[in-house]
């Protein structure tokens, strides 16, 4: 079987030998194969958010995806933030850049608070979307804040100016 075996390899390598490789430089030329930029797979942009599970089991808010121009934040008073009310709990965003957006599902939402950016927010309710929008500085009831308002969920958030 030894010899077997020896006439497979010879079998294999007798190819690569006859192009000029020695049976150590292949995984050079693998190496360099990777380093060419023009060999490189192209990077793209999924628009995950960082950290998405871990913000679902802590907050209970389970944000899908962004374009990094708005980011979840810890609530602060004195900070130019997008509140999101909610039975649960408030949700803080911070405005970094223009057109920032995110996609997430935020439960129970009663109120939407605007600073320093106005905003559009889908939300859904009993299967329908409906678009809010905000002005800059300002507050608008939704959902459950409404007189006969339905249970509603934070489908999208997005800086419109």
């Amino acid at each position: 079987m030894a010899s077997a075996s020896g006439i497979l390899l010879a079998a294999v390598a007798a190819p690569a030998l006859a192009s000029g490789a020695s049976p150590t430089s292949a995984p050079a030329s693998a190496a360099a194969a990777s380093a060419d930029p023009d060999l490189q797979p192209p990077a793209v942009e999924d628009f995950a958010y960082p950290g998405a599970a871990e913000i679902l089991q802590e907050r209970n808010i389970k944000i899908i995806r962004g374009n990094g121009f708005l980011l979840l934040a810890d609530c602060n008073p004195a900070a130019q933030q997008i509140k999101v009310y909610t039975t649960n709990g408030d949700a803080c965003f911070q405005a970094t850049g223009p057109g920032g957006f995110l996609t997430m599902e935020i439960p129970r939402v009663f109120a939407l608070e605007a600073a320093d950016h106005p905003i559009s927010a889908n939300l859904t309710a009993a299967g329908a979307t409906q678009n809010v929008t905000v002005a800059q500085g300002g507050y608008k009831s939704v959902g459950e804040g409404t007189i006969g308002g339905s249970r509603s969920t934070l489908v999208e958030l997005r800086i419109t100016g």
